[in-house]
């Protein structure tokens, strides 16, 4: 079939036989095993075909032909090439030529197949007996390391025991000492409260005497004081406050002026039982109002404590605007002081604030709270004047009520901004 393969490559078309016209055209190297069977059959029943094959290989091979005819088998001759020439040129007994080739390779594949056997048992009885030494070796060797182990397991048992005891001590010991240190946890929580309570009021003192010596410098240097402001504050809130009460009981001037003595009828006056009345709760509607038309009253109001309660959903800055507008109002028609106090403890910087007329708007410094700085304002009115403080914050107002100011509800200067 290789001899008959490469002949189709060089054949000319026409003289290829139609059955493999096809394989013809097949890669050279692929041909004899792709177009094997039709290569075959086609020798088998095409005699031409055949003897063109034997041609070929009479011409390669004269000397090996010439034997075959004459019916000798040449001695140094391959089986295949024999049982191929035999098979193409068809020499007169030329089928025992090829069964006695077929006999020559079969022997020759025994004798291979044999020695190659003896040669894979020979090194399997070698491999074979260097594992035997290596198990061997490898067995004493692990007989050695169970013996060393035996003792090492031995020897961890009895420090396992050794460490337990240790442990449980230890545990005994730490628990004695968790109980010591919840007793001086408990004990250093509670002095530290109280520490605490107390640094926290003695810093509030310094900030508000370092406060006071920073007006007092400032005031000093503007060539007045503190105190002078304070009693000047204090004789112009009981000015008015006579003037108001002159008014209210109808009371008569020092002077009697010379058309005081003409008898008339006087336009009706406000009797001193018009005057609204002054114990009201800190949840009555009139509060506000009353406190409004006190003489020099000074209204500070806990800016986010109202901002919070009224318009909570707004942002920061909205809130601010909404409630500084709402207070211009209010000073435009009351003409009262009003300080209006927001936290900036947290604030990273200057807040942009426009501040409508009449209405001062203060922030805390770092470090410190609204709160503080409300009670702050308080503290620094004279004795006397009229302070009220605008914040639903209990402790704010607790704290400014026993500092002698009128704490209000947020809710009620919401109402009257409402109405405003």
């Amino acid at each position: 079939m290789e001899l008959a393969s490469q002949i189709l490559g060089s054949m000319p078309a026409a003289s290829v036989p139609p059955p493999l016209k096809g394989i013809a055209r097949f890669d050279p190297r692929k041909r004899a095993r792709l177009g094997g069977a039709p290569i075959a059959a086609q020798l088998e029943t095409d005699k031409k075909f055949r003897e063109l094959v034997a041609e070929t290989l009479t011409a390669g091979w004269p000397e090996l032909i010439a034997s075959l005819a004459e019916g000798a088998v040449p001695p140094a001759a391959e089986p295949v090439m024999v049982a191929a020439a035999a098979y193409l040129t068809r020499p007169p007994g030329w089928a025992d030529m090829v069964e006695a080739a077929r006999a020559d390779l079969e022997r020759s594949a025994a004798a291979a197949e044999d020695s190659a056997q003896e040669q894979t048992l020979s090194r399997l009885r070698e491999q074979l007996a260097g594992q035997k030494s290596a198990a061997k070796e490898e067995s004493e060797r692990l007989r050695e390391q169970l013996k060393a182990s035996r003792s090492e397991v031995s020897d961890l048992r009895r420090r396992l025991h050794e460490a337990r005891e240790r442990a449980r001590a230890a545990e005994a010991r730490a628990a004695e000492a968790w109980e010591a240190a919840e007793e001086a946890k408990t004990a250093a929580v509670s002095a530290g409260s109280s520490v605490e309570s107390e640094l926290r009021r003695l810093r509030e003192r310094l900030a508000d005497a370092e406060r006071q010596l920073e007006s007092t410098r400032r005031a000093a240097r503007e060539g007045r004081s503190v105190e002078d402001t304070k009693v000047r504050m204090l004789l112009d809130a009981l000015q008015d406050a006579a003037a108001g009460l002159r008014r209210e009981l109808a009371l008569p001037s020092g002077i009697h002026r010379p058309a005081d003595s003409v008898a008339s009828v006087a336009p009706g006056r406000q009797g001193v039982q018009a005057v609204p009345a002054r114990a009201l709760a800190d949840d009555d509607p009139a509060l506000l109002d009353q406190l409004l038309a006190l003489p020099q009253i000074h209204l500070i109001v806990d800016g986010y404590n109202v901002t919070k309660t009224g318009y909570g959903t707004f942002t920061l800055a909205d809130q601010r605007n909404r409630l500084l507008t709402g207070l211009g109002a209010l000073y435009a028609q009351t003409r009262t002081e009003l300080t209006c106090v927001f936290d900036g403890a947290e604030l990273n910087g200057p807040v942009p604030v426009s501040a409508p007329r009449g209405v001062r708007v203060m922030f805390s410094a770092p470090g410190q709270i609204a709160d503080d700085l409300i009670r702050q304002l308080v503290r620094a009115e004279p004795t006397g004047r009229a302070v009220a403080v605008v914040s639903s914050d209990r402790e704010v107002a607790e704290s400014v009520r026993r500092m002698g100011a009128r704490p209000v509800p947020s809710l009620l200067l919401l109402r009257r901004l409402g109405r405003a």
